[in-house]
Parts: structure tokens; sequence; C-alpha cells
């Protein structure tokens, strides 16, 4: 009985220890299997990859990584396949780290934990890829700008009158704030829809050529059956306007026509005047200077150009003057009492033209490019203290002069004319006047440095007509061009 139960047992022990070998060989077989193939929890670049073997992790990994990036434009959807932009794994550093991640441990301390049931840390290898920037940067340039942005249309004149209706906004990528979220986009599995950071694009000015239209359209619409010259020079950028105009027609060979330059002569004046001054103005010259601007005393005008400039050739020097800032069609023969004598007979290019003439007065004349680049000069001295004054009277005209003066014409007031198309936030230095002939007025004009919010501007226009100006809609006519060209410079948002 002893005997029997000792082989019991023993036989019992050794089928135990038989099926105890066996199932630690299933499991170390099982286990070596699983060994490889990387863990279970284990992520690479954020791919889940734990149970897969090398190819099948690579597979799962371009699988993920292929997958097009939706870039959103409004309510556009565009595709971006990531090779378009040079993006790469770098599969094999990615999956090495894995490995040696993966067999650090030793095999029978991995097959302990494993046989246990104890769970591994979870391990994360980082994403390791490549892209091409300027890749990017060429595709959002080349493909999505041009085929999506949308270019603000310019404001456009109603028709029939001097406003504009505003123009459209427009919109565009804004491309540099568009590369780091698509850049992230492409390194990620779940976030891969970008929305695409537009910008607001404000309406561009119309042309200038678009503004000439308008004026000529302005005085067609007004009726107006005399000449008109125009000359208008943007202080910005320096474009310019600049033609003479009768009867639906341009004036041909040169806009340059010879105007009776009337009160408007006292710019050049006020300019000579400030030529001689080596101190500031004393009181008496002061008071001279704000009657010849603000009053357009001719009176003034004489005793100033007498007692500053020269008692008898004073309206000479003011034409040497402005001969020498090549001024060639702007001059003062005479002085302005009454009976006062022509102290020479002046020809210019502008009055000695056969094809078109608006009987100027020999004593003065100017023409609009000239008087409108004489304000230009001066604007351009009161802001920089340099310009043609400086180069051609050098140390005789201060910065501080040429503000002066622009001071004396700024109240100069007159409601009618330029300053009729202007809004209470425009500011304008400028001189005006007209030629009466037994009390019939010919030709009137108005020239002006004008200061808006939009921009500033020279403008000067003159109107002639060889019978009889009317002077309200003559005058009309003048505030009408002056508001189109402010409208233009101040255009509605």
């Amino acid at each position: 009985m002893r005997q029997f139960t000792f082989s019991a047992f023993r036989w019992m022990a050794i089928i135990l220890l038989l099926f105890g070998v066996i199932l630690t060989a299933i499991q170390v077989a099982s286990f070596s299997r699983l060994r490889a193939t990387f863990p279970s929890g284990m992520t690479i670049a954020g791919v889940p990859v734990g149970g897969l073997d090398r190819q099948q992790t690579a597979q799962r990994l371009l699988e993920a990584y292929n997958i097009p990036v939706e870039l959103q434009y409004n309510d556009d959807r565009i595709h971006l396949d990531p090779s378009v932009v040079g993006f790469e794994l770098d599969l094999e550093s990615m999956l090495a780290a894995a490995d040696l991640e993966r067999t650090q441990e030793s095999f029978w301390v991995a097959f302990w934990d494993y046989l246990w049931g104890r769970a591994s840390n979870p391990v994360a290898i980082p994403l390791r890829a490549t892209y091409s920037e300027p890749r990017l940067r060429t595709y959002l340039e080349t493909e999505i700008s041009p085929r999506y942005d949308q270019p603000p249309a310019p404001p456009i004149p109603i028709p029939g009158t001097v406003n504009f209706q505003s123009g459209e906004l427009g919109t565009s990528l804004d491309i540099e704030r568009t590369l780091g979220p698509t850049e992230a986009a492409l390194r990620s599995t779940s976030q891969r829809i970008v929305s695409l950071p537009l910008q607001r694009t404000l309406p561009p000015r119309p042309s200038y050529d678009n503004l000439e239209i308008l004026l000529r359209q302005t005085i067609d619409l007004s009726g107006f059956d005399g000449l008109v010259g125009l000359y208008l020079k943007d202080l910005q950028n320096s474009q310019e306007i600049h033609f003479a105009y009768e009867l639906g027609e341009d004036i041909d060979v040169h806009p340059d026509v010879a105007f009776t330059a009337a009160s408007i002569i006292k710019v050049a004046v006020l300019v000579s005047v400030y030529k001689e001054l080596d101190e500031p103005p004393d009181p008496e010259t002061a008071d001279l200077l704000a009657k010849m601007i603000e009053e357009s005393g001719n009176e003034a005008t004489d005793w100033l150009m007498q007692r500053v400039i020269d008692s008898y050739r004073a309206p000479l020097i003011v034409t040497e003057n402005m001969q020498a800032l090549g001024l060639v069609n702007t001059f003062l023969a005479g002085h302005f009492y009454l009976g006062a004598p022509l102290l020479q007979r002046i020809e210019t290019p502008a009055n000695t033209r056969t094809d078109i003439s608006t009987d100027p007065d020999p004593y003065n004349q100017t023409t609009p490019s000239d008087i409108g680049m004489l304000l230009e000069d001066l604007h351009q001295c009161s802001q920089i203290g340099g310009g043609a004054f400086i180069a051609v009277f050098p140390g005789k005209i201060t910065q501080a002069e040429c503000q002066e003066m622009i001071a004396y014409l700024s109240r100069n007031y007159m409601p009618s004319l330029l300053e009729a198309g202007l809004t209470e936030d425009a500011f304008i230095a400028h001189k005006h006047g007209w030629v009466t002939n037994n009390g019939i007025i010919n030709m009137l004009g108005d020239a002006g440095i004008i200061y808006t919010p939009g921009g500033d501007y020279v403008l000067t226009i003159f109107l002639y007509h060889p019978e009889q100006l009317i002077w309200d809609p003559a005058s009309s006519l003048v505030g009408q061009l002056s508001r189109a060209v402010y409208n233009f410079y101040n255009l509605p948002q």
C-alpha cells in the first residue's frame, strides 16, 4: 500500500512537472512571437502600434500621415497632399527608436512580467519628419491665393455727379500666418483641418485717369461752353492732371494756355517779398502783406513792392524771380494802380501760341501749371525746408518764411470757387482772382494748396469765355471740380 501511494504521487508530480514545462514552453513561444511585435500601449508619432511588426507599423504610419490636410478658405475646401510640400516621415529613425525601447529590457525579465500579467509602461516615440517651407509658401502663393483671393473693387463715380460709390473690400490669404498652422496639421493625425487666416484689403483709390475722365464729364454736364484750364498735382506721389478743355475737346499740342493772372499773381509777389526780407516783416510790412492777400488790395500790393523790392522795377524783379524758378509763362509787367505804365512787353511760349488765346492782360499772366508749380514749391519749402526755393534762392527764403506765406494764403477767405468744393475737415491756402471789363467777367481762377485727411494736393482752375462768364454757373463749376478732386482723395469706406 505504501509503495503504491509513493508511486502514484511520483507519477503525478512528474506529470505536473511535464505539464508545467510544456505550459512554460508554450508561454515562452507565445511571448517570443509577441516580442517580435511592438508592445501594447506603444505609440509612434501619436499612432498606436502595439502588436504590429515593423512592416505593419510603417504602413500604418504612412497611411496616417499621407491623409490630405484640409484647408478651409471661407466656404471652400482645399485638400493639400503632404507630398506637394515635401512632407516625409523619417520611418527608419522612429522604428529604430521603438526597437530600442522594445529590446532594452532582458528577455526573461520581460517574460516574467508577461507571465504574471504585469503591463509595461506605455512608450511614446515622437514624430520625426521633414517638410519644405519654401514649397508650402510657393503652393500658397501660386495655387491658393490666385484662385481664391477676392481683389477689392475701387470706388466708382456715380453717374451725373462728382460723388463716388463706395468700393468693396477684398479678401486675401495671410500667408505668413498660414505657415505655422499648416505645418502643425501636417504633423498631426487628429487635427488635419486648417481654417486659413484671411485679411481684408481696402479698396484702392481710382486711378488718376478715371479722375481726369470725371473732371471732363463734370465740365460737359455743366454746359460750360468756354475754356477750362486745370492743373492738379498730388503732393504725395507727384502724379498730375493737366489739361485745357473747350467744348468737349482738349486743346491740341500743349495744355499750357496763357490766362490773365489778375490777383493770383500776388502769390508771386508774396514769394518775391519774402526773398528780399532779411528779418521778420515789420508791422507796416506785415499789414501790407495781410491787405494784399486777405483783402486782395491792389494799392497795398504796389506799396509793398515799392517798399520791399524796388521803387520802380519791382514788377520786373518779380518776373525775373519766376523765370529763375523755371516758370517761363508767369510775369508781372507793371504796377496795379490805374494808368501804371507797362514796363516791358513780355512774350512767353504760352502767349505766343496761334491756336488758342484768352486775350490775356499784357500786365500779368500765368498758366495753370505755372502757378500750380509755384504753390508746389512753396509747400515743399514749408514741409522740409528744401526744394526749388532753397536751390534757386539759397539763404534767401527759409522754411519758417514759407510757413508764414502759407498762413497768409490760408486767410484768403472765399466761400465760392475752390473752397466751395471742400468740407470742414479740409484746409486751403489759396489766391483767387477774376477780370472784369466794363462790368463783364471774362476770366476767373483760383489756385491753392489743399490739405485733406485723405491726402494733400495743389489744384488750379481757370475759366475763360470770350463773351461773358455768368458768375453763378461759372463759380459753381469750379466748386464742382474742386469737390470731385476732394471726393477722390477722401473716398467713402
